[in-house]
């Protein structure tokens, strides 16, 4: 289908539907004198490569039978352990043991070849040869070697002087010298209805009629297909340019390299560093018609490349300015020069894996540019890339620069369906991330990304797009917040650390533990822990805590209170920080809420580095204080939400909680405001025992939280249920702390 050859890293490997054949090799000749006049038996999924057929392998420690069918009398010899599988393949029903021999006995022994006596192109000798992979959990116990058609048999026939027969030429057809099959395709397009191999089909009716054919069958396998057209493969011995990978240390290089290298998750080196110490020779040629050239002339005589730095300055000048077709489009001369004669020479047709094209990206993406620098900070793709794209560039970059081309490698997983499923048109399920944006926006799609685990395989759909979108609304909601509550802020209203109250010094330590948290997960690629500790800041620790509690002061105090002053700076902080962290993940809407707080200027939230978060603003005895007070919180709100939810109460503001409490929490919460701290009118501790409908919660002991209804006339500026409403003689419907700001603005 593609007719070129294929480098492991672009063979993956599928089921398959093959034609299994149980072959006679009739013995010519063999030490054993049992086995006169019989037929070593070999099963293969391959019948086509039975042309090619040039020795017969055995396990020397095999044991081995001959086996007599009684109906016929003739003699097979197959593994002892696979009698009961041959004989039902075949159809033998009745049969007897007539000798039994080790495979080392078969040293020696010589077969004819099954088609031996329909053509004479097959009359030569097969020998029978060990191997140390025969293996007997399946066929016959022997195996049928073809040195053009196998690593394993071209290995052994290498080694035991066995020629590699021309058989397939590199249309996939036979050549025109193979005896009965001349111009027979071995493959062709298949579908469900027609083989892919239609070669098989002529090899066994040829088998059948020399009587060679002992049985046939189907059998569903994995099988090596292209990773691009999905088809099958042949296996063809074909001279090809290859890179070393022991010549010049590459390997040890290479995996030397993935030592230094960080790998996220960690779980890559160990695959990449498999791959490297197992990997063959790295076959860089390639037999198509488009690509980049392999630039080489060749010696007809010696065989060798031709290796002259004047003919490389022509090829490079010529590639430089008319492309890579310049090698296609001259005639040899035009490189080679007046010292050497074009017909001495191959001018190679040849092109590069594209793998060898990938694998150098490196080089001219980041050395041939001079704002980016050499190695990469970073490689990330998705983890089928081990074996292409980390994999090509590990070994070109050991290969010529002596170290990996990236300091760190990150493999994500792939996007699947919302129900885990591939996304498939039959199935409906594809997402396209193009609808997603036209539907939700851009920022929608970045945070699904984020807030995905990306070193697992993510999915998408619907009901996933809707969480991330209500997540998304909370975020912009709090950045809202922010910009409302910081119009016209000043710097003159910016309060110092330790003029704060400390609910805003417990905020700035929250700030520093985020900063961080940020920092450190950024450096390790942790986005996924890092979104969802961004998310809980913004939710709990803001919008559910701290701004909840403030918007009382914010809204009502006068402008030059402490607690306003003070919040206010905070969310100046917060604004600054959280614009800065959220800008890789929600960038438009990062950079809508920067500018929307500075209107004009030409810089961009973009540009901006992470703030720099003072030291003096950690505090972690504070920390561990504010969560006995927020535990202590949590009971007080628990009661409250139960009178709601019973409709005593509309709002915590009309509730004044009694509270039983032990020392720890009274302690947690000596001199501030409790009722600033619930939200509530007014609150207090009661030092009696509570009564027995006193809420609870089992991890907070020591709590128990009776909410009472609070006395007093509603305020109608700050809807606090008060005692001194009118107080103010010229704001009689608020509380006296209401009437005081008020006054204090000059608002009548």
């Amino acid at each position: 289908i593609e007719r070129t050859a294929l480098a492991e890293a672009e063979v993956e490997y599928h089921d398959h539907t093959s034609s299994t054949i149980f072959v006679r090799f009739p013995v010519v000749n063999s030490p054993v004198l049992e086995l006169t006049g019989a037929s070593v038996v070999i099963w293969t999924t391959t019948p086509w490569t039975i042309p090619g057929n040039r020795a017969v392998a055995y396990g020397k420690d095999v044991e081995y039978v001959a086996l007599k069918v009684t109906d016929t009398g003739e003699i097979i010899v197959i593994a002892e352990a696979l009698i009961a599988e041959v004989c039902e393949a075949a159809g033998i029903s009745d049969h007897e043991i007539v000798h039994r021999l080790k495979g080392a006995d078969l040293a020696g022994t010589v077969c004819k070849h099954p088609l031996s006596e329909l053509d004479e192109y097959y009359t030569f000798d097969v020998p029978m040869l060990a191997a140390d992979f025969v293996e007997i959990d399946t066929g016959s116990g022997f195996v049928h070697i073809a040195p053009g058609h196998g690593a394993d048999d071209w290995e052994l026939g290498i080694a035991n002087g066995i020629p590699v027969p021309d058989t397939v030429d590199g249309d996939g057809s036979f050549f025109d010298h193979v005896g009965l099959f001349a111009g027979v395709n071995v493959m062709e397009l298949g579908t469900k209805d027609k083989p892919w191999f239609p070669a098989n089909k002529a090899v066994m009716a040829k088998l059948e009629e020399s009587g060679a054919l002992l049985a046939s069958s189907k059998l569903v396998h994995s099988y090596p297909h292209s990773w691009r057209s999905k088809a099958p493969l042949i296996f063809r011995n074909t001279p090809q340019w290859f890179i070393s990978m022991e010549k010049n240390g590459l390997r040890d290089k290479a995996l030397a390299a993935i030592d230094e290298t960080r790998f996220v998750p960690d779980t890559g080196r160990k695959r990449l560093a498999g791959m490297i110490e197992t990997r063959p020779d790295w076959c860089v040629s390639r037999q198509r018609a488009w690509g980049v050239p392999i630039t080489v002339f060749v010696n007809k005589k010696s065989g060798e490349p031709l290796r002259d730095e004047a003919v490389f300055e022509r090829i490079i000048d010529a590639v430089e300015g008319e492309g890579a077709d310049a090698w296609f489009a001259s005639d040899a001369s035009r490189f080679l020069g007046p010292d050497y004669d074009a017909d001495d020479f191959d001018q190679v047709t040849d092109i590069l894996d594209v793998w060898f094209d990938s694998g150098c990206t490196h080089s001219f993406v980041l050395e041939g540019r001079d704002d980016l620098k050499w190695p990469a900070s970073l490689y990330l793709e998705g983890s089928d890339q081990h074996r292409g794209w980390f994999h090509s560039s590990l070994l070109e970059s050991c290969g010529t620069r002596g170290r990996a081309p990236y300091d760190a490698v990150l493999t994500h997983g792939f996007v699947m369906a919302e129900d885990g499923h591939k996304m498939s048109k039959s199935l409906g399920n594809i997402v396209s991330p193009q609808d997603v944006v036209d539907v939700n926006g851009a920022d929608i799609l970045r945070l699904w990304v984020v807030g995905s685990d990306y070193s697992e395989d993510l999915r998408i759909g619907p009901d996933i797009i809707k969480s991330q979108t209500d997540i998304y609304r909370r975020l912009r909601n709090t950045l809202r917040f922010l910009l409302g509550n910081l119009a016209g802020f000043d710097e003159s209203e910016r309060l110092p650390i330790d003029e704060m109250p400390e609910l805003e010094r417990w905020v700035l330590n929250r700030l520093w533990q985020m900063d961080k948290m940020v920092r450190e997960s950024c450096d390790a690629f942790h986005f996924h822990p890092l979104f969802t500790e961004l998310h809980n800041f913004c939710a709990v620790d803001l919008s559910a805590f701290y701004l909840d509690i403030r918007k009382d002061s914010l809204y009502c105090d006068s402008v030059s209170s402490i607690n306003r002053r003070a919040a206010r700076t905070v969310l100046d902080e917060l604004f600054n920080c959280l614009t800065a962290w959220l800008a890789p993940f929600i960038c438009f809407t990062a950079e809508e809420a920067w500018r929307s707080r500075n209107p004009g200027e030409d810089e961009s939230v973009h540009l901006c580095l992470f703030p720099e978060v003072p030291d003096d603003w950690r505090d972690d005895a504070l920390s561990e204080k504010w969560q006995t007070i927020r535990n202590l919180r949590r009971v007080v709100t628990g009661a409250i939400e139960i009178e709601r939810a019973e409709k005593r109460i509309r709002s915590s503001l009309q509730a004044s909680p009694v509270i039983f409490a032990d020392d720890q929490h009274k302690q947690a919460v000596d001199g501030l405001d409790l009722a600033e701290l619930f939200i509530t009118s007014d609150a207090r501790f009661d030092d009696g025992t509570p009564e027995g409908t006193a809420f609870s919660l089992d991890d907070v002991p020591g709590v128990k939280v009776v909410a009472a209804a609070a006395d007093g006339e509603k305020c109608g500026r700050c809807w606090k249920v008060a005692d001194d409403i009118g107080a103010n003689s010229s704001h009689p419907e608020i509380c006296g702390r209401c009437g005081d700001a008020v006054s204090s603005q000059g608002a009548e």
